[in-house]
C-alpha cells in the first residue's frame, strides 16, 4: 500500500477561485449592509473571534448534511491475511481466469495515488465478458466466484438479470471516463478502497459522501477484486462489503432502493441485498477514484 505521501490531493478552492469569491462575496455585502461608521468599524475589526466564526460555519457546512443519521461508529476492519497484491500478479490472475482479455497498461499503476484511495485494483471492463452488465456478473464472475469460495452462497439467484440489478448513473458515468482513459486494454486500473473508507454509512450516505473523483464500486469489479484477493472476505468478524457501484430491485417493479452485499457468516461467504438507507457497522462500501478530480 502506497504511503501518504504518495497520494494526490485534489486541488483545493482558494478565495480567489470563482466559489471562493462568491463566498467571501457574502461578508462584503453584510459589511456594506450594516453601513458601519468610522468608529463601529474600528470595534468590529478590534473584536476577536471572527475567524473562528467562519472556520466554524465552514466546517459544519463543508459536507452535506443529507442522510447524515444513517451513519454510525464502526471499529471493523479488515482481516488480518487481506494484503493488496502488486498490481501484475492482479492482472496475471484475471487473464488465468478469463484468457479472452488482453491485458491492462501496467505503467498507470507507478503514478501517484489519489487522495482517498487504498491501492491499484485490476478490474476488467465489463462489456469485455459479457452482452450486458448483469449478464456479465452472472454468468462469469457468479461461477468464479464458486469455484473460489467452495460455500459461497447466492442469495439472489435466479434474480440477476437487468430488471433486477443495474450500475448506479454516476459508476456508469465515471468508468466511461476510465475505459476512454485507458482505451485499448481490457482490463482497467483503477484506484480503489475496499470499504473502510466509508465504513458504517449506508450507501445512500456514502454516495453523498462521494468526492468530486470518488464512486461506488459495483459487485463486477469487487467480485472481481473478490477473486484476487480472497482473503478480504473470511471471518465474521470484520468489515464486510456494500456494493455500492449497483442498484438492486427486490420485484423488479422499479424500485431501485437496494444494492447488492457480500458478507461472511456461518463459515459462507453470501451474497445478498439491502436497503440503501442501512447503516451497519459491520458493513463498509467499497469505492473507485479517477486519477483526476471529475469536473
Amino acid at each position: 500500500m502506497a504511503p501518504m505521501s504518495e497520494k494526490t490531493l485534489a486541488p483545493s478552492v482558494t478565495h480567489r477561485d470563482p466559489k471562493g469569491l462568491k463566498f467571501t462575496s457574502v461578508v462584503e455585502a453584510a459589511y456594506d449592509k450594516a453601513v458601519l461608521s468610522d468608529e463601529e468599524a474600528q470595534r468590529v475589526n478590534d473584536m476577536p473571534g471572527l475567524a473562528d466564526l467562519i472556520g466554524d460555519f465552514i466546517t459544519k457546512n463543508r459536507q452535506p448534511n443529507q442522510f447524515a443519521n444513517e451513519e454510525i461508529s464502526s471499529t471493523y476492519g479488515y482481516p488480518k491475511g487481506y494484503q493488496v497484491r502488486p498490481i501484475a500478479e492482479q492482472v496475471a490472475r484475471l487473464k488465468e481466469l478469463f484468457p479472452e482479455l488482453n491485458g491492462a497498461n501496467l505503467e498507470i499503476a507507478k503514478g501517484e495515488l489519489p487522495e482517498g484511495a487504498e491501492d491499484w485494483f485490476a478490474i476488467p471492463r465489463w462489456d469485455k465478458l459479457g452482452k450486458s452488465y448483469a449478464e456479465a456478473f452472472e454468468q462469469r464472475i457468479i461461477p468464479a466466484l464458486t469455484a473460489i469460495f467452495p460455500k459461497f452462497y447466492n442469495y439472489r439467484k435466479g434474480e440477476l438479470s437487468a430488471k433486477y440489478l443495474r450500475q448506479h448513473q454516476r459508476t456508469i458515468e465515471m468508468y466511461e471516463r476510465l475505459a476512454a482513459e485507458q482505451e485499448g486494454y481490457d482490463i482497467l486500473i483503477v484506484p480503489a478502497q475496499f470499504g473502510m473508507r466509508h465504513r458504517g454509512r449506508s450507501v445512500r450516505r456514502v454516495r453523498e459522501m462521494f468526492i468530486a473523483n470518488e464512486f461506488g464500486l459495483g459487485v463486477f469489479a469487487i467480485g472481481c477484486m473478490l477473486l484476487i484477493h480472497p482473503e478480504r472476505l473470511v471471518c465474521w468478524e470484520q468489515l464486510h462489503i456494500d456494493c455500492g457501484g449497483d442498484e438492486y430491485d427486490w420485484v423488479a417493479g422499479g424500485d431501485w432502493t437496494l444494492c447488492p452485499c457480500f458478507r461472511f457468516f456461518d463459515a459462507q461467504v453470501k451474497f445478498n441485498a439491502s436497503g440503501v438507507y442501512n447503516a451497519n457497522r459491520r458493513f463498509g462500501s467499497v469505492s473507485g477514484f479517477l486519477g483526476s478530480v471529475a469536473t
